[in-house]
């Protein structure tokens, strides 16, 4: 019989202090206030920038699958500053040819060419993005979403052209050693609660 562990898992709303490990979060700033580290760090060398409105459907609080991607950053807000919801590990790309990292994790080789240590559930945090800011992914962090509660909801992208076909790696959380969902729990004006639930198999 399958065994099913249960993780209680709540949003906290992302700041610059508290996301920095996985990108930037980019505020309002004054009008004429000169580029600096407060600005998006943005890599987008390896081919043509791509900015669009990216029009979601369906898009609930749940996830089967993560994403990264190994050779661009990636910035999405929302059109209108609504609510939204994302789900993000560190990146954990691998400049080695070892089979293991330092703590015996297997090291993978994805079909792109880049090695990476795919990241473990404790690994995933939620983060809650609320009004006009919008959020900047590292070259190699992990993200699931955009998630949010209406039907819909229009983001601004900025990618490359190819960061779809070329640069981009999923993976279904049933190749981990548990298969998780991440489902609603309670919704107040502070908090969201969200619980994992893991099925080994």
């Amino acid at each position: 019989m399958d065994a099913t562990k249960v993780v209680t898992l709540k949003s906290i709303e992302a700041t610059p202090s508290n996301f920095k490990d996985y990108g930037q979060v980019i505020e309002p700033c004054p009008n004429f206030q000169e580029y600096g580290p407060q600005d998006a760090q943005l890599d987008l060398t390896q081919g043509t920038p791509r900015f669009y409105i990216m029009h979601l459907e369906n898009s609930p609080l749940e996830f089967s699958c993560i994403t990264h991607h190994a050779s661009v950053t990636q910035c999405l807000g929302t059109v209108g500053g609504h609510v939204w919801y994302l789900g993000v590990a560190k990146s954990s790309m691998i400049d080695s040819n070892e089979t293991k990292d330092n703590t015996g994790k297997k090291i993978v080789q994805s079909s792109c060419g880049h090695s990476y240590v795919p990241p473990d559930i404790e690994d995933v945090q939620v983060f809650k993005v609320t009004g006009s800011k919008f959020l900047m992914f590292n070259r190699g962090t992990w993200h699931a979403g955009p998630l949010f509660k209406g039907d819909t909801m229009d983001f601004y992208n900025l990618e490359l052209s190819s960061t779809n076909v070329s640069f981009s790696l999923s993976l279904i959380l049933a190749n981990w050693p548990v298969s998780c969902i991440l489902v609603h729990l309670q919704c107040s004006l502070l908090n969201l609660g969200i619980i994992l639930f893991c099925r080994r198999v």
